[in-house]
């Protein structure tokens, strides 16, 4: 199986139904309501799920049970009226609740934007793998960055409402790790999350003919080899076409998480470009998954052949 481009969603438009869910971990009160205010400035009507403030009854890292938190997701992504699906935060949980979904009703409730990362990587592998669908990496509702970078804010706003004009991705502190120039599909996010998917009823059987796009947050450069050497031994990681990496905040000093990625990345073959800017870091460009580009290590940049969204 060779990555393929996913069915894009249309763009929005000023005035459109944005649904807030909580997949994941709890969210701060203070913090969903800054983010909120935010949406509304752009012009879009926020709807906050029912059980986003919820608190697992004896589990704390959990916002509210498996059981609302999925039911919250497919009834915002049901509803003819709500045009984009965005997370509050990332944490922990999305495992438990992803099998608790529809998804021949999602599929069926038609493409729809969904945006998050961090934890949200599992949604977007269930969203590419079980509904066909490109699906955003951007900045949630309840993130820091979203509330303090204006160049996170100013992607993901670009992305939703126009987004060709955003086809060239990647920051200035972008440079190559591998040289080279490959074309693929977007796909991937926090690289834990992808390893935990391993061998999961409904996970994607490898990155094959992909421009995997790679981050993390808080994993020591041992688990980090760890991780990546999990990947490569399952064979998950043959005919990956190309590799983009964002952000390893508290992964320990760079020039030793640097070390890792070059030697687990370096010997595949393919171009891979480093610090291109999303993930956990403090400026979170938003990066689309299941959408056909050019990563091109010599510029140290993603270009999209077409839009994000429709």
């Amino acid at each position: 199986m060779t990555a393929t481009a996913l069915n894009r969603p249309p763009r929005l438009s000023p005035g459109a139904r944005v649904a807030v869910v909580a997949p994941s971990g709890p969210v701060p009160e203070d913090r969903l309501a800054a983010g909120l205010d935010i949406l509304r400035g752009w012009d879009l009507e926020p709807v906050v799920a029912p059980h986003v403030l919820d608190a697992h009854p004896e589990l704390d890292y959990l916002a509210g049970t498996d059981e609302a938190r999925a039911r919250d997701l497919q009834e915002a992504w049901c509803d003819p009226g709500v045009s984009a699906v965005i997370c509050a935060r990332g944490g922990y949980g999305v495992q438990r609740m992803v099998d608790l979904i529809d998804w021949t009703a999602m599929r069926a409730a038609g493409p729809k934007v969904f945006v998050g990362y961090s934890d949200i990587t599992a949604l977007h592998e269930a969203f590419a793998v079980r509904a066909e669908l490109a699906t955003l990496h951007g900045p949630m509702v309840a993130a820091a960055a979203f509330h303090k970078d204006p160049r996170t804010q100013e992607s993901l706003r670009a992305t939703l409402f126009e987004p060709e004009s955003v086809r060239t991705l990647g920051l200035d502190t972008a440079r190559p790790l591998a040289p080279g120039r490959a074309h693929g599909v977007t796909l991937g996010g926090c690289v834990s999350l992808l390893a935990a998917d391993l061998g999961t009823p409904h996970a994607r059987p490898s990155a094959r003919g992909g421009l995997l796009l790679l981050e993390d947050v808080g994993e020591e450069p041992y688990r980090l080899d760890r991780i990546l050497t999990q990947l490569l031994r399952s064979g998950w990681l043959d005919g990956v076409a190309g590799i983009g990496l964002g952000s390893w905040v508290e992964c320990g000093p760079y020039d030793e998480v640097r070390a890792v990625l070059a030697d687990r990345l370096g010997g595949l073959g393919v171009p891979v470009v480093e610090e291109l800017g999303f993930g956990h870091a403090e400026t979170a460009l938003t990066f689309p998954l299941g959408v056909p580009g050019v990563l091109d290590a010599e510029s140290s940049t993603l270009t999209l052949d077409v839009p994000a969204l429709r």
